[in-house]
């Protein structure tokens, strides 16, 4: 599935689709962290935002009900550089697309270079 990230200056980003199949809008935000996705997913301080991932690789340890920060997530899409279809940890109970598509949440997964400076220096 193809997908894309379009902003308010006309600037198209695209790459492949994971999670659900949709659309959603809301303020491009970024998270650093290495590890604890799931935990940025179902944290109330990023209701409304579309969250950037700037760890290489996401969903690699799929997710369990015991790393849920809330009962839901509650981001309104996701932006990855790779986006894992496989976990491999002995606590999964569900792969990370299969989460994100069960929500409602759509995935990009783009290896284009985004210069996410500019778009900083467009939300500042």
């Amino acid at each position: 599935m193809q997908a894309i990230l379009a902003l308010e200056d006309g600037r198209v980003f695209r790459g492949k689709g994971y999670g659900a199949k949709g659309e959603c809008s809301g303020e491009v935000v970024f998270n650093t962290s290495i590890t604890g996705y799931q935990e940025i997913f179902t944290d109330p301080s990023y209701a409304g935002q579309i969250v950037v991932l700037t760890n290489p690789e996401i969903g690699n340890y799929g997710t369990n009900p015991e790393d849920n920060e809330a009962n839901r997530p509650y981001i309104e899409g996701l932006i990855v550089r790779e986006f894992s279809k496989v976990s491999s940890n002995w606590r999964s109970q569900q792969v990370a697309d299969e989460y994100m598509e069960q929500f409602k949440i759509p995935v990009l997964a783009t290896s284009t270079p985004v210069p996410w400076s500019a778009i900083c220096a467009t939300m500042a």
